[in-house]
């Protein structure tokens, strides 16, 4: 992807510290996706109503992130489905700040996200301990069930409304991984405003001036659909044909 730092350098910074006031661990979630032309017009757009976060001088974050799943990927097909009061397990790391995190996030039936996490450096490999204390606690699933399903890597901007209680991510550079591929989508932007309650703010009242619609595909259920054969996508199917309209054919590599 095209590097917007140009754009976004024109931004307020702000810090890890001052973040905490935008937590939210319960909150409404509502996604994005679009093309790099767009991200730089609506960008320009925002501006003055939000600041960046900045960490040793780096506005670009790198996130990688493990998914696990059962071996017959039982959380994805939930999603499939499209079965309200779902989840999601996953350790991510925050490559520039060095700390990472096991965590669940559940979806309910009234559309609010509430996520859950512990402290953990690496990606677990075995359930034990404060690991398994944990996931018994959060989530339905037997522990020992759960094994890694897929890598979601990516490079993320923050950015922090000035005067309402607003989180915006931007992710751009995905990256699937399993066992078999590897895919990258270099020509995709992917938005999630992350709000206590819904409300139309500044980001939110430039993706309607342009057009561009809310689309809820997780990344991780786009990996699965797009690097596991054999597997039941058809309800995906719509939101995959968008993303090939979105990008071009040649932004997306496969690695055997």
């Amino acid at each position: 992807m095209k590097n917007p730092n140009n754009i976004l350098d024109q931004f307020e910074p702000i810090d890890l510290k001052e973040m905490d006031r935008v937590k939210l661990m319960n909150r409404t979630d509502t996604k994005f996706i679009f093309t790099n032309k767009q991200f730089e017009m609506v960008m320009n757009e925002v501006r003055d109503q939000y600041r960046v976060l900045e960490i040793n001088g780096k506005r670009l974050s790198q996130y990688k992130t493990l998914y696990y799943d059962t071996k017959n990927l039982s959380l994805y097909a939930q999603h499939h489905m499209g079965k309200l009061n779902r989840y999601k397990i996953r350790h991510r790391t925050y490559v520039e700040s060095e700390t990472g995190f096991l965590e669940v996030k559940f979806k309910n039936n009234k559309g609010r996200t509430i996520k859950k996490r512990i402290n953990e450096l690496q990606p677990p490999i075995l359930w034990e301990g404060e690991n398994r204390v944990f996931l018994n606690k959060t989530q339905p699933y037997d522990p020992n069930t759960l094994i890694p399903a897929i890598w979601v890597n990516y490079s993320r901007y923050t950015l922090v409304h000035k005067t309402e209680l607003e989180r915006l991510t931007i992710d751009v550079n995905l990256e699937f991984v399993n066992n078999e591929f590897t895919k990258k989508l270099d020509g995709l932007v992917i938005a999630e405003v992350k709000q206590e309650k819904k409300k139309s703010t500044a980001f939110l009242k430039m993706m309607k001036k342009h057009h561009i619609r809310e689309g809820s595909i997780s990344k991780y259920c786009m990996g699965i659909a797009l690097t596991c054969e054999g597997i039941k996508k058809n309800n995906f199917k719509k939101k995959l044909l968008t993303l090939k309209h979105i990008i071009e054919h040649d932004t997306i590599t496969n690695t055997k």
